[in-house]
Protein backbone atom coordinates (compact mmCIF):
# COMPACT_ATOMS: atom_id res chain seq x y z
CA UNK A 1 0.00 0.00 0.00
CA UNK A 2 2.81 2.43 0.87
CA UNK A 3 4.46 1.82 -2.49
CA UNK A 4 1.14 2.43 -4.28
CA UNK A 5 0.74 5.75 -2.47
CA UNK A 6 4.30 6.71 -3.38
CA UNK A 7 3.75 6.03 -7.07
CA UNK A 8 0.13 7.23 -7.24
CA UNK A 9 0.84 10.64 -8.77
CA UNK A 10 2.76 9.31 -11.76
CA UNK A 11 0.62 6.19 -12.19
CA UNK A 12 -2.51 8.33 -12.28
CA UNK A 13 -1.06 10.35 -15.19
CA UNK A 14 -0.19 7.21 -17.17
CA UNK A 15 -3.56 5.57 -16.52
CA UNK A 16 -5.38 8.80 -17.33
CA UNK A 17 -3.50 9.06 -20.62
CA UNK A 18 -4.49 5.50 -21.50
CA UNK A 19 -8.08 6.34 -20.52
CA UNK A 20 -8.21 9.35 -22.85
CA UNK A 21 -6.72 7.26 -25.66
CA UNK A 22 -9.19 4.38 -25.24
CA UNK A 23 -12.12 6.77 -24.85
CA UNK A 24 -11.27 8.70 -28.01
CA UNK A 25 -10.80 5.53 -30.07
CA UNK A 26 -14.02 3.96 -28.78
CA UNK A 27 -16.15 7.03 -29.36
CA UNK A 28 -14.36 7.88 -32.60
CA UNK A 29 -14.97 4.38 -33.89
CA UNK A 30 -18.68 4.60 -33.07
CA UNK A 31 -19.02 8.01 -34.70
CA UNK A 32 -17.13 6.81 -37.78
CA UNK A 33 -19.46 3.82 -38.00
CA UNK A 34 -22.69 5.76 -37.49
CA UNK A 35 -21.92 9.04 -39.26
CA UNK A 36 -19.67 7.89 -42.11
CA UNK A 37 -19.60 4.18 -42.84
CA UNK A 38 -23.34 3.46 -42.74
CA UNK A 39 -24.47 6.55 -44.69
CA UNK A 40 -21.75 5.83 -47.24
CA UNK A 41 -23.03 2.29 -47.67
CA UNK A 42 -26.57 3.53 -48.25
CA UNK A 43 -25.50 6.15 -50.81
CA UNK A 44 -22.66 4.43 -52.67
CA UNK A 45 -22.94 0.77 -51.73
CA UNK A 46 -19.43 0.74 -50.21
CA UNK A 47 -19.39 -2.01 -47.61
CA UNK A 48 -18.89 -1.28 -43.92
CA UNK A 49 -15.71 -2.97 -42.70
CA UNK A 50 -16.30 -5.18 -39.69
CA UNK A 51 -12.96 -4.05 -38.28
CA UNK A 52 -14.40 -0.57 -37.65
CA UNK A 53 -16.81 -2.00 -35.09
CA UNK A 54 -14.06 -4.26 -33.76
CA UNK A 55 -11.74 -1.30 -33.14
CA UNK A 56 -14.50 0.53 -31.28
CA UNK A 57 -15.43 -2.57 -29.28
CA UNK A 58 -11.92 -3.35 -28.07
CA UNK A 59 -11.30 0.33 -27.34
CA UNK A 60 -14.48 0.46 -25.25
CA UNK A 61 -13.32 -2.60 -23.35
CA UNK A 62 -9.94 -0.92 -22.84
CA UNK A 63 -11.73 2.18 -21.58
CA UNK A 64 -13.68 0.12 -19.04
CA UNK A 65 -10.42 -1.45 -17.86
CA UNK A 66 -8.58 1.88 -17.60
CA UNK A 67 -11.50 3.50 -15.80
CA UNK A 68 -11.63 0.57 -13.39
CA UNK A 69 -7.90 0.96 -12.74
CA UNK A 70 -8.43 4.66 -12.02
CA UNK A 71 -11.26 4.01 -9.57
CA UNK A 72 -9.23 1.26 -7.88
CA UNK A 73 -6.18 3.49 -7.50
CA UNK A 74 -8.20 6.41 -6.17
CA UNK A 75 -10.12 4.24 -3.73
CA UNK A 76 -7.01 2.46 -2.43
CA UNK A 77 -5.16 5.74 -1.89
CA UNK A 78 -8.14 7.38 -0.16
CA UNK A 79 -8.51 4.43 2.20
CA UNK A 80 -4.77 4.34 2.82
CA UNK A 81 -4.37 8.06 3.54
CA UNK A 82 -7.68 9.13 5.07
CA UNK A 83 -9.85 7.72 7.82
CA UNK A 84 -12.60 6.55 5.46
CA UNK A 85 -14.09 3.19 4.67
CA UNK A 86 -14.82 1.66 1.31
CA UNK A 87 -18.26 3.26 0.99
CA UNK A 88 -16.88 6.66 1.90
CA UNK A 89 -14.11 6.34 -0.67
CA UNK A 90 -16.61 5.32 -3.35
CA UNK A 91 -18.96 8.22 -2.57
CA UNK A 92 -17.00 11.04 -4.21
CA UNK A 93 -18.17 12.66 -7.43
CA UNK A 94 -15.10 11.60 -9.43
CA UNK A 95 -15.40 8.01 -8.24
CA UNK A 96 -19.12 7.84 -9.04
CA UNK A 97 -18.46 9.31 -12.47
CA UNK A 98 -15.77 6.66 -12.97
CA UNK A 99 -18.23 3.90 -12.07
CA UNK A 100 -20.74 5.27 -14.58
CA UNK A 101 -18.01 5.36 -17.23
CA UNK A 102 -17.10 1.72 -16.49
CA UNK A 103 -20.72 0.58 -16.85
CA UNK A 104 -21.38 2.60 -20.01
CA UNK A 105 -18.16 1.62 -21.78
CA UNK A 106 -18.61 -2.05 -20.87
CA UNK A 107 -22.16 -1.95 -22.24
CA UNK A 108 -20.87 -0.26 -25.39
CA UNK A 109 -18.27 -2.99 -25.85
CA UNK A 110 -20.84 -5.77 -25.38
CA UNK A 111 -23.20 -4.15 -27.90
CA UNK A 112 -20.47 -3.87 -30.52
CA UNK A 113 -19.18 -7.40 -29.93
CA UNK A 114 -22.75 -8.75 -30.13
CA UNK A 115 -24.09 -6.87 -33.18
CA UNK A 116 -20.82 -5.61 -34.69
CA UNK A 117 -21.36 -3.09 -37.50
CA UNK A 118 -25.13 -3.60 -37.32
CA UNK A 119 -25.45 -2.41 -33.70
CA UNK A 120 -28.37 0.06 -33.29
CA UNK A 121 -27.19 3.63 -33.80
CA UNK A 122 -29.17 5.55 -31.17
CA UNK A 123 -28.22 3.35 -28.19
CA UNK A 124 -24.57 3.57 -29.28
CA UNK A 125 -24.73 7.37 -29.47
CA UNK A 126 -26.52 7.55 -26.11
CA UNK A 127 -23.79 5.48 -24.48
CA UNK A 128 -21.15 7.74 -26.07
CA UNK A 129 -22.86 10.82 -24.61
CA UNK A 130 -23.03 9.15 -21.19
CA UNK A 131 -19.32 8.31 -21.33
CA UNK A 132 -18.45 11.88 -22.32
CA UNK A 133 -20.63 13.31 -19.54
CA UNK A 134 -19.00 11.05 -16.95
CA UNK A 135 -15.52 11.92 -18.23
CA UNK A 136 -16.35 15.63 -18.06
CA UNK A 137 -17.18 15.31 -14.36
CA UNK A 138 -13.60 14.16 -13.67
CA UNK A 139 -11.94 17.22 -15.27
CA UNK A 140 -10.72 20.49 -13.71
CA UNK A 141 -14.06 22.02 -14.70
CA UNK A 142 -16.02 19.91 -12.22
CA UNK A 143 -14.00 21.33 -9.31
CA UNK A 144 -14.37 25.00 -10.25
CA UNK A 145 -16.60 27.34 -8.29
CA UNK A 146 -16.69 30.10 -10.91
CA UNK A 147 -17.64 29.56 -14.52
CA UNK A 148 -18.44 25.90 -13.87
CA UNK A 149 -21.18 25.64 -16.50
CA UNK A 150 -19.22 27.04 -19.47
CA UNK A 151 -16.12 25.07 -18.46
CA UNK A 152 -18.05 21.80 -18.23
CA UNK A 153 -19.54 22.44 -21.67
CA UNK A 154 -16.09 23.27 -23.05
CA UNK A 155 -14.57 20.12 -21.53
CA UNK A 156 -17.38 18.01 -23.04
CA UNK A 157 -16.88 19.63 -26.45
CA UNK A 158 -13.08 19.26 -26.23
CA UNK A 159 -13.27 15.52 -25.63
CA UNK A 160 -15.92 15.11 -28.31
CA UNK A 161 -13.73 16.90 -30.84
CA UNK A 162 -10.75 14.68 -29.99
CA UNK A 163 -12.93 11.59 -30.47
CA UNK A 164 -14.35 12.77 -33.81
CA UNK A 165 -10.97 13.65 -35.27
CA UNK A 166 -8.08 11.78 -33.63
CA UNK A 167 -10.16 8.89 -32.31
CA UNK A 168 -11.64 8.26 -35.74
CA UNK A 169 -8.29 7.96 -37.55
CA UNK A 170 -7.75 4.21 -36.78
CA UNK A 171 -11.16 3.46 -38.29
CA UNK A 172 -10.31 5.69 -41.24
CA UNK A 173 -7.11 3.72 -41.91
CA UNK A 174 -9.05 0.45 -41.61
CA UNK A 175 -11.63 1.71 -44.10
CA UNK A 176 -8.95 2.73 -46.61
CA UNK A 177 -7.42 -0.74 -46.36
CA UNK A 178 -10.85 -2.30 -46.99
CA UNK A 179 -11.43 -0.71 -50.42
CA UNK A 180 -9.24 -0.71 -53.50
CA UNK A 181 -10.72 1.72 -56.04
CA UNK A 182 -10.30 5.45 -56.48
CA UNK A 183 -13.99 6.30 -56.17
CA UNK A 184 -14.19 4.63 -52.75
CA UNK A 185 -10.98 6.31 -51.59
CA UNK A 186 -12.43 9.66 -52.64
CA UNK A 187 -15.78 9.09 -50.92
CA UNK A 188 -14.24 7.91 -47.63
CA UNK A 189 -11.55 10.60 -47.62
CA UNK A 190 -13.99 13.39 -48.40
CA UNK A 191 -16.47 12.43 -45.70
CA UNK A 192 -13.79 11.93 -43.06
CA UNK A 193 -12.24 15.29 -43.96
CA UNK A 194 -15.57 16.96 -43.19
CA UNK A 195 -15.84 15.05 -39.90
CA UNK A 196 -12.30 16.05 -39.01
CA UNK A 197 -13.08 19.71 -39.67
CA UNK A 198 -15.94 19.50 -37.19
CA UNK A 199 -13.62 17.85 -34.65
CA UNK A 200 -10.95 20.53 -35.17
CA UNK A 201 -13.57 23.27 -34.71
CA UNK A 202 -14.75 21.67 -31.45
CA UNK A 203 -11.19 21.39 -30.12
CA UNK A 204 -10.28 24.92 -31.15
CA UNK A 205 -13.39 26.61 -29.74
CA UNK A 206 -13.33 24.72 -26.45
CA UNK A 207 -9.56 25.11 -26.14
CA UNK A 208 -9.85 28.89 -26.40
CA UNK A 209 -12.55 28.95 -23.70
CA UNK A 210 -10.55 26.76 -21.31
CA UNK A 211 -7.33 28.69 -21.93
CA UNK A 212 -9.03 31.98 -21.06
CA UNK A 213 -10.49 30.55 -17.83
CA UNK A 214 -7.59 28.37 -16.67
CA UNK A 215 -4.64 30.54 -17.76
CA UNK A 216 -6.12 34.01 -17.60
CA UNK A 217 -3.28 36.13 -18.99
CA UNK A 218 0.05 35.95 -20.82
CA UNK A 219 1.99 35.79 -17.55
CA UNK A 220 0.07 32.65 -16.65
CA UNK A 221 0.83 31.20 -20.08
CA UNK A 222 4.62 31.50 -19.93
CA UNK A 223 5.09 31.78 -16.16
CA UNK A 224 3.53 28.51 -14.93
CA UNK A 225 4.03 24.82 -15.62
CA UNK A 226 0.35 24.60 -16.58
CA UNK A 227 0.87 27.22 -19.27
CA UNK A 228 3.95 25.44 -20.61
CA UNK A 229 2.02 22.16 -20.90
CA UNK A 230 -0.79 23.99 -22.72
CA UNK A 231 1.86 25.36 -25.09
CA UNK A 232 3.03 21.77 -25.69
CA UNK A 233 -0.55 20.75 -26.51
CA UNK A 234 -0.82 23.65 -28.94
CA UNK A 235 2.41 22.60 -30.66
CA UNK A 236 1.16 19.01 -31.00
CA UNK A 237 -2.19 20.28 -32.26
CA UNK A 238 -0.40 22.31 -34.96
CA UNK A 239 1.57 19.22 -35.99
CA UNK A 240 -1.69 17.34 -36.37
CA UNK A 241 -3.16 20.18 -38.41
CA UNK A 242 -0.12 20.07 -40.70
CA UNK A 243 -0.50 16.36 -41.33
CA UNK A 244 -4.24 16.78 -41.71
CA UNK A 245 -3.60 19.50 -44.29
CA UNK A 246 -1.40 17.12 -46.30
CA UNK A 247 -4.19 14.55 -46.23
CA UNK A 248 -6.72 17.17 -47.30
CA UNK A 249 -4.59 17.91 -50.37
CA UNK A 250 -4.61 14.22 -51.28
CA UNK A 251 -8.40 14.12 -50.90
CA UNK A 252 -8.74 17.15 -53.17
CA UNK A 253 -6.57 15.43 -55.77
CA UNK A 254 -8.81 12.37 -55.50
CA UNK A 255 -11.77 14.56 -56.42
CA UNK A 256 -10.05 15.50 -59.66
CA UNK A 257 -8.37 12.16 -60.33
CA UNK A 258 -9.68 8.98 -58.64
CA UNK A 259 -6.45 7.22 -59.66
CA UNK A 260 -4.37 9.37 -57.27
CA UNK A 261 -2.26 7.10 -54.96
CA UNK A 262 -3.46 7.13 -51.35
CA UNK A 263 -0.30 5.77 -49.72
CA UNK A 264 0.53 9.26 -48.37
CA UNK A 265 -2.98 9.49 -46.94
CA UNK A 266 -2.45 6.30 -44.97
CA UNK A 267 1.08 7.08 -43.77
CA UNK A 268 0.28 10.60 -42.64
CA UNK A 269 -2.74 9.20 -40.80
CA UNK A 270 -0.42 6.75 -38.99
CA UNK A 271 1.74 9.67 -37.85
CA UNK A 272 -1.40 11.54 -36.80
CA UNK A 273 -2.34 8.67 -34.50
CA UNK A 274 1.11 8.72 -32.88
CA UNK A 275 1.13 12.48 -32.35
CA UNK A 276 -2.44 12.26 -31.10
CA UNK A 277 -1.39 9.73 -28.46
CA UNK A 278 1.33 12.15 -27.30
CA UNK A 279 -1.30 14.89 -27.18
CA UNK A 280 -3.50 12.72 -24.96
CA UNK A 281 -0.65 12.12 -22.50
CA UNK A 282 0.13 15.84 -22.48
CA UNK A 283 -3.52 16.42 -21.59
CA UNK A 284 -3.26 13.80 -18.84
CA UNK A 285 -0.19 15.49 -17.38
CA UNK A 286 -2.21 18.71 -17.00
CA UNK A 287 -4.21 16.97 -14.27
CA UNK A 288 -1.05 16.86 -12.11
CA UNK A 289 -0.55 20.64 -12.02
CA UNK A 290 -2.90 23.39 -10.84
CA UNK A 291 -4.38 25.80 -13.40
CA UNK A 292 -2.38 28.97 -13.88
CA UNK A 293 -5.16 31.18 -12.48
CA UNK A 294 -4.74 29.41 -9.13
CA UNK A 295 -1.08 30.48 -8.93
CA UNK A 296 -1.22 34.27 -9.15
CA UNK A 297 1.90 34.78 -7.01
CA UNK A 298 4.18 31.78 -7.54
CA UNK A 299 5.11 32.43 -11.18
CA UNK A 300 8.33 32.78 -13.10
CA UNK A 301 8.79 36.19 -14.68
CA UNK A 302 9.83 36.64 -18.29
CA UNK A 303 13.18 38.05 -17.17
CA UNK A 304 13.81 34.97 -15.00
CA UNK A 305 13.01 32.64 -17.92
CA UNK A 306 15.30 34.60 -20.26
CA UNK A 307 18.10 34.71 -17.69
CA UNK A 308 17.86 30.95 -17.11
CA UNK A 309 18.08 30.24 -20.86
CA UNK A 310 20.83 32.62 -21.97
CA UNK A 311 23.51 30.32 -23.49
CA UNK A 312 26.54 29.72 -21.27
CA UNK A 313 29.55 27.48 -21.54
CA UNK A 314 28.49 23.95 -20.45
CA UNK A 315 29.65 22.50 -17.15
CA UNK A 316 32.10 19.71 -18.00
CA UNK A 317 33.61 19.09 -14.55
CA UNK A 318 31.73 17.27 -11.81
CA UNK A 319 31.76 17.87 -8.04
CA UNK A 320 32.88 14.97 -5.87
CA UNK A 321 30.17 12.51 -4.95
CA UNK A 322 30.75 12.84 -1.20
CA UNK A 323 29.97 16.59 -1.37
CA UNK A 324 26.39 15.96 -2.48
CA UNK A 325 23.66 16.58 0.06
CA UNK A 326 22.61 12.98 0.72
CA UNK A 327 26.14 11.44 0.99
CA UNK A 328 27.27 14.37 3.17
CA UNK A 329 24.23 14.00 5.44
CA UNK A 330 24.69 10.22 5.58
CA UNK A 331 28.33 10.63 6.60
CA UNK A 332 27.30 12.96 9.42
CA UNK A 333 24.56 10.58 10.61
CA UNK A 334 27.01 7.65 10.51
CA UNK A 335 29.54 9.60 12.57
CA UNK A 336 26.91 10.57 15.15
CA UNK A 337 25.67 6.99 15.39
CA UNK A 338 29.23 5.69 15.84
CA UNK A 339 29.78 8.07 18.75
CA UNK A 340 26.76 6.61 20.54
CA UNK A 341 27.30 3.02 19.40
CA UNK A 342 23.88 3.13 17.74
CA UNK A 343 22.54 2.12 14.38
CA UNK A 344 22.75 4.90 11.81
CA UNK A 345 19.56 6.28 10.23
CA UNK A 346 19.34 6.55 6.45
CA UNK A 347 19.72 10.08 5.12
CA UNK A 348 16.95 9.56 2.59
CA UNK A 349 14.29 6.88 2.13
CA UNK A 350 12.89 6.60 -1.42
CA UNK A 351 9.12 6.89 -1.56
CA UNK A 352 8.76 8.14 2.00
CA UNK A 353 7.04 11.27 0.75
CA UNK A 354 9.90 13.61 1.70
CA UNK A 355 11.84 15.67 -0.80
CA UNK A 356 15.51 14.67 -1.07
CA UNK A 357 17.91 17.27 0.34
CA UNK A 358 19.82 19.28 -2.24
CA UNK A 359 22.71 21.70 -2.17
CA UNK A 360 24.74 23.65 -4.73
CA UNK A 361 26.82 20.57 -5.54
CA UNK A 362 23.66 18.61 -6.37
CA UNK A 363 22.72 21.30 -8.88
CA UNK A 364 26.22 21.22 -10.34
CA UNK A 365 26.05 17.40 -10.55
CA UNK A 366 22.72 17.54 -12.44
CA UNK A 367 23.94 20.22 -14.84
CA UNK A 368 27.10 18.20 -15.52
CA UNK A 369 24.94 15.17 -16.38
CA UNK A 370 22.73 17.16 -18.74
CA UNK A 371 25.65 18.89 -20.45
CA UNK A 372 27.59 15.68 -21.10
CA UNK A 373 24.36 14.12 -22.32
CA UNK A 374 24.08 17.10 -24.64
CA UNK A 375 27.56 16.37 -26.02
CA UNK A 376 26.51 12.77 -26.70
CA UNK A 377 23.26 13.77 -28.43
CA UNK A 378 24.90 16.59 -30.41
CA UNK A 379 27.48 14.11 -31.70
CA UNK A 380 24.68 11.68 -32.56
CA UNK A 381 22.79 14.36 -34.47
CA UNK A 382 25.88 15.46 -36.41
CA UNK A 383 26.80 11.88 -37.33
CA UNK A 384 23.22 11.14 -38.38
CA UNK A 385 23.31 14.21 -40.63
CA UNK A 386 26.63 13.07 -42.12
CA UNK A 387 25.20 9.62 -42.70
CA UNK A 388 22.13 11.17 -44.35
CA UNK A 389 24.50 13.12 -46.60
CA UNK A 390 26.14 9.86 -47.73
CA UNK A 391 29.13 9.44 -45.36
CA UNK A 392 29.22 5.66 -44.92
CA UNK A 393 31.30 5.39 -41.71
CA UNK A 394 28.84 7.67 -39.86
CA UNK A 395 26.24 4.87 -39.95
CA UNK A 396 27.49 3.65 -36.56
CA UNK A 397 26.02 6.69 -34.80
CA UNK A 398 23.39 4.62 -32.88
CA UNK A 399 26.17 3.07 -30.75
CA UNK A 400 26.70 6.42 -29.04
CA UNK A 401 23.26 5.98 -27.47
CA UNK A 402 24.61 2.94 -25.59
CA UNK A 403 27.38 5.08 -24.12
CA UNK A 404 24.81 7.71 -23.18
CA UNK A 405 22.62 5.07 -21.53
CA UNK A 406 25.50 3.72 -19.44
CA UNK A 407 26.48 7.26 -18.43
CA UNK A 408 22.93 8.08 -17.31
CA UNK A 409 22.49 4.77 -15.51
CA UNK A 410 25.54 5.51 -13.37
CA UNK A 411 25.15 9.25 -12.86
CA UNK A 412 21.48 10.25 -13.12
CA UNK A 413 20.64 9.32 -9.51
CA UNK A 414 23.82 9.50 -7.36
CA UNK A 415 22.02 8.52 -4.16
CA UNK A 416 21.20 5.03 -5.49
CA UNK A 417 23.22 2.04 -6.64
CA UNK A 418 25.87 1.91 -8.10
CA UNK A 419 27.17 5.20 -6.62
CA UNK A 420 24.92 5.58 -3.60
CA UNK A 421 23.87 3.45 -0.65
CA UNK A 422 20.21 3.00 -1.69
CA UNK A 423 19.71 -0.43 -3.26
CA UNK A 424 18.78 -0.98 -6.88
CA UNK A 425 15.28 -2.41 -6.25
CA UNK A 426 14.58 -0.08 -3.34
CA UNK A 427 15.30 2.94 -5.55
CA UNK A 428 12.30 2.17 -7.76
CA UNK A 429 10.05 3.52 -5.01
CA UNK A 430 11.19 6.96 -6.13
CA UNK A 431 9.17 7.92 -9.21
CA UNK A 432 11.95 10.12 -10.63
CA UNK A 433 14.44 7.23 -10.42
CA UNK A 434 11.88 4.93 -12.04
CA UNK A 435 11.44 7.32 -14.95
CA UNK A 436 15.20 7.69 -15.41
CA UNK A 437 15.61 3.90 -15.54
CA UNK A 438 12.84 3.61 -18.14
CA UNK A 439 14.53 6.23 -20.31
CA UNK A 440 17.86 4.39 -20.06
CA UNK A 441 16.21 1.12 -21.13
CA UNK A 442 14.62 2.87 -24.11
CA UNK A 443 17.95 4.40 -25.12
CA UNK A 444 19.84 1.13 -25.11
CA UNK A 445 17.01 -0.84 -26.71
CA UNK A 446 16.42 1.35 -29.73
CA UNK A 447 20.14 2.05 -30.23
CA UNK A 448 20.85 -1.66 -30.66
CA UNK A 449 17.98 -2.14 -33.09
CA UNK A 450 18.87 0.93 -35.14
CA UNK A 451 22.57 0.01 -35.31
CA UNK A 452 21.68 -3.47 -36.59
CA UNK A 453 19.48 -1.84 -39.21
CA UNK A 454 22.22 0.54 -40.28
CA UNK A 455 24.84 -2.19 -40.72
CA UNK A 456 22.44 -4.55 -42.48
CA UNK A 457 22.05 -7.17 -39.74
CA UNK A 458 18.30 -6.45 -39.50
CA UNK A 459 16.71 -6.14 -42.94
CA UNK A 460 12.98 -6.17 -42.13
CA UNK A 461 11.07 -2.90 -41.93
CA UNK A 462 9.77 -3.89 -38.49
CA UNK A 463 13.25 -3.58 -36.99
CA UNK A 464 13.78 -0.22 -38.71
CA UNK A 465 10.58 1.08 -37.14
CA UNK A 466 11.84 0.44 -33.60
CA UNK A 467 13.97 3.60 -33.61
CA UNK A 468 11.19 6.03 -34.60
CA UNK A 469 8.74 4.38 -32.21
CA UNK A 470 11.19 4.59 -29.30
CA UNK A 471 11.93 8.24 -30.12
CA UNK A 472 8.22 9.02 -30.15
CA UNK A 473 7.54 7.04 -26.97
CA UNK A 474 10.50 8.66 -25.22
CA UNK A 475 9.24 12.10 -26.19
CA UNK A 476 5.75 11.25 -24.99
CA UNK A 477 7.06 9.96 -21.65
CA UNK A 478 9.12 13.10 -21.23
CA UNK A 479 5.88 15.08 -21.37
CA UNK A 480 4.80 13.17 -18.25
CA UNK A 481 8.22 13.44 -16.56
CA UNK A 482 7.99 14.94 -13.09
CA UNK A 483 10.56 16.35 -10.70
CA UNK A 484 9.76 16.37 -7.00
CA UNK A 485 10.19 20.10 -6.40
CA UNK A 486 8.68 22.10 -3.58
CA UNK A 487 9.06 25.35 -5.52
CA UNK A 488 6.50 25.52 -8.33
CA UNK A 489 8.52 28.26 -10.04
CA UNK A 490 11.51 25.93 -10.26
CA UNK A 491 9.22 23.26 -11.73
CA UNK A 492 8.31 25.71 -14.49
CA UNK A 493 11.92 26.67 -15.23
CA UNK A 494 12.79 22.99 -15.74
CA UNK A 495 9.64 22.32 -17.81
CA UNK A 496 10.76 25.10 -20.16
CA UNK A 497 13.73 22.87 -21.05
CA UNK A 498 12.10 19.44 -20.92
CA UNK A 499 9.07 20.32 -23.05
CA UNK A 500 11.06 21.35 -26.17
CA UNK A 501 13.11 18.15 -25.74
CA UNK A 502 9.92 16.10 -25.69
CA UNK A 503 8.49 17.84 -28.75
CA UNK A 504 11.76 17.46 -30.69
CA UNK A 505 11.82 13.74 -29.83
CA UNK A 506 8.25 13.30 -31.05
CA UNK A 507 8.97 15.13 -34.31
CA UNK A 508 12.16 13.08 -34.81
CA UNK A 509 10.30 9.82 -34.30
CA UNK A 510 7.40 10.48 -36.63
CA UNK A 511 9.48 12.13 -39.33
CA UNK A 512 11.71 9.04 -39.41
CA UNK A 513 8.54 6.91 -39.49
CA UNK A 514 7.30 8.84 -42.54
CA UNK A 515 10.69 8.52 -44.24
CA UNK A 516 10.50 4.74 -43.86
CA UNK A 517 6.82 4.25 -44.62
CA UNK A 518 6.18 6.67 -47.50
CA UNK A 519 6.45 5.59 -51.11
CA UNK A 520 9.50 7.29 -52.59
CA UNK A 521 8.02 7.18 -56.09
CA UNK A 522 4.79 9.02 -55.24
CA UNK A 523 6.06 11.39 -52.54
CA UNK A 524 9.80 11.96 -53.02
CA UNK A 525 9.78 15.54 -51.69
CA UNK A 526 8.05 14.62 -48.43
CA UNK A 527 10.41 11.65 -47.98
CA UNK A 528 13.45 13.92 -48.38
CA UNK A 529 12.05 16.52 -45.99
CA UNK A 530 11.29 13.84 -43.39
CA UNK A 531 14.74 12.29 -43.90
CA UNK A 532 16.51 15.53 -43.05
CA UNK A 533 14.10 16.57 -40.27
CA UNK A 534 14.79 13.85 -37.72
CA UNK A 535 18.62 14.27 -37.60
CA UNK A 536 18.12 18.03 -37.20
CA UNK A 537 15.74 17.31 -34.30
CA UNK A 538 18.38 15.11 -32.64
CA UNK A 539 20.93 17.89 -33.04
CA UNK A 540 18.44 20.36 -31.55
CA UNK A 541 17.96 18.07 -28.54
CA UNK A 542 21.71 18.05 -27.99
CA UNK A 543 21.94 21.84 -28.12
CA UNK A 544 19.03 22.20 -25.66
CA UNK A 545 20.74 19.83 -23.23
CA UNK A 546 24.02 21.75 -23.51
CA UNK A 547 22.22 24.89 -22.33
CA UNK A 548 20.34 23.19 -19.47
CA UNK A 549 20.64 24.93 -16.10
CA UNK A 550 18.99 24.61 -12.72
CA UNK A 551 20.27 27.83 -11.20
Amino acid sequence: MELLIDLFGYLSIIVHGLTILAQSMALGGVLFLVLLARPLRRVTGIGVPRRTATIAAWSALGLATAAAATVTLQTAVLIGTLDVGLLGALGGQATLAGLVKIAASFTLALSLFRWKQEAPAWPLLALCCLILAAATLTTHAAARLDGRGPLLAAAFLHQAGAAIWIGGIPSFIAALAWVDDGASFRAIGSRFSRMSMVGVACILASGIVMSVWYIGDWEGFYGTAYGVMVAAKIALFLMLLGLGGLNFLVVERLRANPATPVIRLRRCAEAEIGIGVALFFAAASLTAVPPAVDLPKDRATWSEIVARNIPEWPRLSSPDHDRLAIPALQARLDAEAAQHAAKSSPAFIPGAGDLPPRNADDIAWSEYNHHWSGLFVTAIGLLALLNRAGIAWAKHWPLLFIGLGIFLFIRSDPEVWPLGEIGFLESFRDIEVLQHRVFVALLIGFSLFEWRVRVGKQTGQGAALVFPLMCAIGGGLLLTHSHALANVKEQLLIEVTHTPLALAGIVAGWSRWLELRLDRTTGPVLVRVAGWTWPVCLLLCGLILLDYREA
